[in-house]
């Protein structure tokens, strides 16, 4: 696997232990592959997680081996790169890696971090998201073009509710995922409460294609609006990253034109430096916009007020929430003659 050797990155020296070893067998990328691949697209990647706290999804053996995420930052971690004290919704709390150079991207890439989960906040404000983050999941029977489909008619809804602007990048599988910057003055709950009118919306307009049911056994050969994204601690995996597949995938941000011709097979460790060295950072003005969701919490108002549409079912970790209706799936609802919600008074179980 060779011996140590040190990279540098903007200025800082960063130490590779066994550059060798290999992280990708099918493709034969190495360690040194996934540290060159981030120095490559070090721009885009910093600003897609530039003083965000971050989860780090590491293999420590590459894509056959073992993998966790780490949401503390490491012991070991440098002390010039900063953290961000956060709080999850079980009450406890922890600090998280923020990074704000190149340099602390590849030191990540040094123990085995693929993937970046950054949250949508920044550091200096952790319960103030920035950023609407839309979450387009292809269910069995569907695939990217659906999602393709549903991010044009997505497009539609945030401009005509509010001007808003989306920016869209490859899940690195089969999804699409459409990053709206947002002002940093409203909660967790509220930003979900606009992404799950968002959904509705799109459901409407969409209804054979698209789908906000939370519970698989509802959802269908549709595009799965997954609207629990945007709840504190549940995360996206950011522009850029190296997906934990054996062809190396990346998350790669898109240009609205190019989402209807696009195969996110396309864009991997091996093919996105050069789509970088040619195209720049193709989301780099992102920062440049906030927008205000006040229409969006409107549209959820009046979808609650004109039809009984309230919340819907939190992730299963969360605690029971205000609001919220039963987490009941509803075969077992009918099984045990359990009343059943999917946000509406009286109505059947919750997606």
């Amino acid at each position: 696997m060779g011996d140590a050797m040190e990279l540098e990155a903007a200025g800082r020296t960063v130490r590779l232990s066994s550059p060798g070893k290999v992280f990708f067998p099918e493709r034969g990328f190495t360690k040194l592959d996934l540290a060159r691949y981030y120095l490559a697209v070090g721009p885009g990647i910093l600003r897609a997680l530039r003083n965000r706290p971050t989860t780090l999804e590491r293999y420590p053996d590459g894509v056959t081996g073992e993998s966790f995420f780490q949401k503390r930052a490491p012991r070991n971690m440098p002390d010039w790169i900063p953290t961000a004290h956060i709080t999850f919704p079980s009450g406890r709390s922890a600090d998280e890696m923020c990074p704000t150079e190149v340099a602390a991207v590849v030191w990540a890439a040094q123990y085995g971090t693929l993937t970046f989960h950054p949250w949508p906040v920044r550091r200096d404000d952790v319960d103030r998201p920035d950023e609407l983050r839309i979450d387009l999941d292809p269910q069995p029977g569907t695939d990217f073009a659906d999602a393709v489909r549903a991010a044009h008619e997505l497009r539609a809804v945030i401009d005509e509710f509010g001007g808003l602007r989306g920016w869209p990048k490859t899940s690195g599988g089969r999804g699409l995922h459409v990053f709206v910057p947002i002002e940093p003055r409203w909660t967790f709950t509220q930003v979900r409460r606009a992404a799950i009118a968002v959904g509705r919306e799109l459901e409407r307009r969409m209804p054979e294609q698209v789908t906000i049911a939370w519970w698989k056994e509802e959802r269908g050969a549709k595009i799965f609006v997954d609207y629990n994204q945007t709840a504190r601690d549940r995360t996206v995996a950011s522009a850029y990253s190296v997906r934990p597949q054996p062809h190396a995938p990346v998350s790669a941000p898109l240009r609205w034109e190019e989402v209807g011709d696009a195969d996110p097979r396309d864009f991997d460790l091996a093919s996105m430096p050069g789509r970088f060295a040619e195209l720049g950072d193709v989301h780099a003005d992102m920062d440049d916009h906030s927008f205000s969701i006040e229409t969006l919490l409107e549209l959820a108002r009046r979808d609650e007020h004109d039809h009984g549409l309230g919340d819907l079912p939190y992730p299963p970790e969360h605690p029971k929430m205000p609001g919220e209706p039963k987490r009941v799936q509803p075969s077992r609802a009918r099984r045990e003659g359990a009343p059943g919600d999917r946000g509406r008074p009286g109505g059947p179980s919750a997606p």
